[in-house]
């Protein structure tokens, strides 16, 4: 008998590369293809498709490499689970921006084989992803690298200190809730459509913190998520007691720009609970709060000087420093993708808080299957 291989995904805009991905996967024996649900991908991206489950599920089904599809029962990024473990797999199949440590595990679980694909395209066809397609919208997103919560006037009223964010191309459909400033971009998308118009940059920024947070909103986002999407390069965004920092200071060199690049790579994490609430139990001191601070400017000094060895020590005190003051942060399956990494690179932190986001660790030895981001230079 043939061994049984799965895939799974939103198969939206169906194109070459969905079909070479299946091709290759198809190799390894019968191939049963799972496809997210409408809602499944509205809550994951905050975003409807373009086709809906029952047309994709047409489309996927009537490809000539693939055994058999359907639509996965449940939610989240392991929506497939019980489709799976009904079907027993031999093999499950992934891109590598689609593995998780979460999938990794759930195979371990259950005797299935995770295989990456090489990404093959057909012989004379581009390489092609539904990312790419949907590049008429070029805003960024935003990571911050260390600081991050001292954009709270709660936080940085008990010491002053920076944020260090870098703005990131839209190279992948990042999570919805994911700790990449997705809800800014949303604001921005609502006034701007496609890209960052021309104009000064901070008051741009301002322009989508305030969108973001009209009169008699409950609970003030951030200033550093709009800044971040915004401003261009690396940002050090210099708060004391106030939602706007007291100023920002820019690096532009390409030289820094690509040491980031080449030693930050992101695992995607799964998602959160529901009822997560990372306000919940917190222990915000100016202890705390200046160690945060102290970490956040001895990670910008680390980038300065391209020392990677000092950037993971710094990225990880800062990260440390915020979980001692919002403990909610991990959760019980974070804190198993940080023990699975943390031994073998030079720092980590994670986008977000409690999951959905992404575990960044920096290393300057290749990391498989995570990604690799391009920060926005102009």
């Amino acid at each position: 008998m043939n061994k049984k291989v799965f895939v799974s995904g939103c198969y939206d805009m169906l194109h070459s590369g969905h079909v070479a991905f299946f091709k290759e996967a198809s190799t390894y024996g019968d191939l049963y293809v799972g496809i997210g649900s409408d809602a499944t991908i509205r809550d994951l991206k905050d975003r409807k498709t373009i086709n809906t489950e029952q047309e994709r599920l047409y489309m996927v089904k009537a490809i000539r490499y693939v055994k058999d599809a359907f639509v996965n029962s449940g939610s989240g990024i392991l929506d497939f689970a019980e489709d799976v473990i009904a079907l027993k797999p031999d093999i499950f199949f992934v891109n590598s921006d689609g593995y998780t440590p979460g999938k990794k595990r759930f195979c371990e679980e259950h005797g299935i084989e995770l295989v990456v694909s090489k990404r093959i395209p057909e012989a004379g066809l581009p390489t092609r992803s539904t990312t790419a397609l949907r590049q008429e919208c070029k805003i960024p997103y935003r990571i911050d690298l260390a600081g991050g919560w001292l954009d709270q006037p709660y936080v940085s009223k008990h010491h002053p200190g920076a944020v260090l964010t870098i703005n990131i191309e839209p190279d992948y459909d990042f999570n919805n809730r994911g700790g990449m400033s997705t809800s800014s971009r949303k604001a921005a998308i609502e006034m701007w459509h496609i890209d960052i118009p021309e104009g000064d940059r901070e008051t741009l920024a301002k322009m989508v913190f305030r969108y973001e947070n009209p009169p008699g909103s409950p609970y003030i986002s951030g200033s550093q998520d709009a800044i971040g999407i915004v401003m261009p390069c690396l940002n050090k965004l210099n708060y004391d007691n106030n939602y706007w920092p007291t100023n920002i200071e820019s690096i532009k060199d390409d030289d820094v720009l690509d040491f980031i690049e080449k030693n930050l790579w992101l695992i995607p994490l799964a998602p959160r609970d529901n009822k997560y609430d990372v306000l919940a139990d917190t222990h915000i001191d100016a202890e705390g709060a200046k160690r945060l601070a102290d970490a956040a400017e001895a990670c910008w000094q680390a980038l300065i000087a391209k020392d990677i060895d000092a950037w993971g020590k710094a990225t990880t005190e800062s990260f440390m420093a915020q979980v001692a003051m919002f403990p909610n942060m991990i959760s019980e399956h974070v804190q198993k993708a940080i023990d699975e990494y943390k031994d073998h690179v030079k720092g980590y932190k994670i986008t977000g808080a409690g999951g959905g986001g992404y575990l960044v660790v920096i290393s300057d030895q290749n990391i498989d299957k995570a990604i690799q981001i391009r920060i926005r230079r102009k």
